[in-house]
């Protein structure tokens, strides 16, 4: 497609999928690149540049809404153990969905928690809020009560701590704060890999029989029951 008038309301197309989609440029490059965008009907070329008010842009034929009189919504859920984070049911696991009212439906979880951990999630359809949050150069803290199915050995969490574990996806270092005992630990993280605090202690020979997060960056999960949502500011 020709490349549209430059003015100052225009943005760079994938900056633009990549806010409403919560997914990084270089993805929602890779998105445009595959022929899944289209611009007013067309292909575009990477680099395009759009009016986002004006242009009609689809991504696997889904319209992304122009930005025209947005309304951003922000909720904290507390994600209950069994539940996934997913618009589509999977087998006879509920999805997260099912938690929120109808005019909720529209939002999208930052970060996810696998079906068998629990904890706050925040949930927005303010895309750059989510990307900056989960971009791995923001320095986001994490916060996760973790219980171990036996003790933590001494030489395990100084690896853990001070070198780090070793993963298929690098290493994995994790800041560690005992509890009551040694299978009871308040985790620190600044990264947010797949089942990465899952995957550390399995390496060593753990298994990881609860997992809560209480607080995401600035977002804490305070007093918030299984299931309850708030709205965040």
């Amino acid at each position: 497609m020709s490349q549209p008038d430059v003015t100052e309301a225009s943005i760079r197309l994938n900056k633009h999928i990549a806010q409403h989609l919560a997914i990084g440029r270089r993805q929602a490059d890779f998105l445009i690149e595959q022929g899944r965008v289209s611009v007013d009907g067309e292909k575009p070329q990477l680099g395009a540049r759009i009016d986002p008010t004006q242009a009609v842009v689809k991504v696997d034929d889904q319209t992304i809404q122009p930005q025209t009189n947005q309304s951003f919504a922000y909720l904290i859920l507390n994600k209950p153990i069994g539940y996934i984070c997913s618009r589509r049911q999977q087998g006879l696991a509920p999805t997260i969905y099912s938690l929120l009212p109808p005019e909720y439906q529209h939002l999208k979880p930052v970060g996810r928690l696998d079906k068998d951990s629990s904890g706050i999630l925040l949930m927005t359809n303010d895309g750059q809020l989510a990307h900056k949050l989960t971009h791995p150069g923001s320095q986001k803290n994490k916060q996760y009560e973790v219980l171990l199915d036996r003790s933590l050995k001494q030489e395990h969490q100084d690896l853990i701590a001070n070198k780090g574990v070793s993963l298929e996806d690098g290493p994995s270092k994790l800041h560690l704060l005992r509890q009551n005992n040694n299978r009871s630990w308040l985790i620190t993280m600044h990264e947010g890999r797949n089942r990465q605090i899952r995957r550390t202690f399995r390496s060593l020979g753990y298994e990881v029989k609860a997992l809560h997060r209480i607080n995401f960056g600035d977002y804490q999960l305070g007093d918030l029951k299984p299931g309850q949502y708030k709205k965040a500011d």
